[in-house]
């Protein structure tokens, strides 16, 4: 029999009428002939019960006394419960299952607590219990390392596990369940009128998730690239096919493939610009300022390097600590606060003259000053204020993938 991987998110499994619609498209799964593997997520949201921002609320977090290891022990109980409460109720509906931790489903991973990363995945107690359950269900997000600690993936990990576990298996596809219908051309929340992609590539997908796009995580793309596993991102309370992301998409699946010059616009909120002057030794401070950064922890991004000295944007949560080790150093700086990233993503783009040209024009149109800009062979960002970010990615949006921009 063919296997197939399903993974639920935490708004998929929050309540019994959420998991109802769940456990249907397990059943039409197994009806059509496919042993399955779900992933869940801890129920709900921070607030609910056994969601993860409710456990760490147990400990003050951020202010607490426990260390790593001990957080990933408390952050992993949500997931095993969900994978029990999960497995039951598929019983209940004639189903045999039953549920597994991430380590007991042979995922190993680093020692990096809070942030694990997978190492290897041994599937032999799934093939085992596949010969007396149709589904198994495992707790997603964590896995174990070569001590023994329950370990965690980070935020998003979920959708790590089902794909690593899809490659595994050798699994036929992955079905990311969540609560859109698929993968749009921008956040709906900030563009009403945003579109959602029959197909694309893994390529357009791990660009959209590493520059904002929340539907899938990154890392979970990556592995799925490398093992040309198929992905489905679908909605758990539709019949829809969603988005497929493979490594080609053909006309047949998408037919507004053909002229696609851009698959999406994301964006990322929350960022400081910080500026810091030039000195004497330009190569030393260049040296120090980023070694001292990585020491503490703190991904950069947008950076620049000139005669004048560093550009660069932090989150705003690491500002404190990135103005501690500047005044360490004596630096002289100053800080934009209050930016947005804003990424336009399309395997298209390469190549083709005039995408930065109507990138300006659109944002000029509607006064939007860029801060600073940058681009890749697949990506063109801009950094503007905060305050113009859903009037620039309604802008970028209409000159790019709406109709009224045609």
């Amino acid at each position: 029999m063919t296997v197939i991987v399903q993974k639920f998110g935490g708004t998929s499994v929050r309540d019994a009428d959420a998991r109802t619609h769940a456990i249907n498209h397990v059943k039409a799964a197994v009806d059509d002939g496919h042993q399955v593997v779900v992933v869940v997520s801890a129920m709900g949201r921070k607030g609910e019960p056994y969601a993860t921002d409710t456990l760490l609320d147990l400990i003050q977090f951020p202010d607490h006394q426990v260390t790593q290891r001990e957080l990933d022990q408390l952050m992993s109980c949500g997931e095993i419960i969900s994978s029990v409460v999960f497995a039951n109720e598929l019983r209940n509906q004639g189903v045999s299952a039953t549920s597994i931790s991430g380590a007991k489903a042979g995922i190993m991973t680093t020692s990096d607590f809070t942030n694990a990363r997978i190492e290897k995945v041994n599937p032999d107690l799934i093939h085992t219990l596949f010969n007396t359950n149709q589904v198994i269900v495992v707790a997603g997000f964590q896995g174990q390392d070569s001590f023994g600690n329950m370990t965690t993936l980070g935020r998003g990990g979920s959708d790590t596990s089902a794909v690593a576990l899809g490659a595994a298996l050798n699994a036929d596809f992955v079905d990311i369940f969540t609560d859109v219908d698929g993968i749009k051309t921008a956040d709906p929340r900030l563009v009403k009128h945003a579109e959602t992609l029959k197909a694309m590539t893994y390529s357009e997908i791990v660009h959209l998730a590493y520059e904002g796009s929340k539907v899938i995580h990154p890392r979970a793309v990556e592995i799925a690239m490398q093992e040309k596993i198929p992905l489905r991102v679908r909605s758990t309370y539709s019949n829809d096919e969603g988005t497929l992301v493979t490594s080609k998409v053909s006309n047949s699946i998408d037919r507004s493939i053909k002229d696609r010059l851009v698959t999406g616009i994301a964006q990322v909120s929350g960022l400081y610009q910080i500026n810091i002057d030039a000195n004497d030794n330009l190569i030393q401070l260049h040296d120090e300022v980023f070694a001292k950064l990585a020491e503490a922890n703190i991904s950069v991004d947008f950076f620049n390097i000139s005669s004048k000295g560093i550009t660069f944007t932090i989150p705003k949560d690491k500002w404190q600590m990135t103005k501690t080790i500047m005044e360490s150093m004596n630096l002289s700086y100053n800080i934009e606060e209050d930016c947005a990233k804003v990424s336009t993503v399309g395997a298209g783009i390469q190549g083709v003259p005039g995408v930065a040209s109507k990138i300006v024009t659109a944002l000029a149109s509607h006064n939007i000053q860029i801060l600073q800009s940058a681009d890749s062979h697949t990506t063109i960002w801009v950094l503007i204020k905060e305050r113009d970010l859903e009037a620039a990615v309604n802008a970028l949006h209409d000159i790019f993938l709406s109709k009224k921009g045609d």
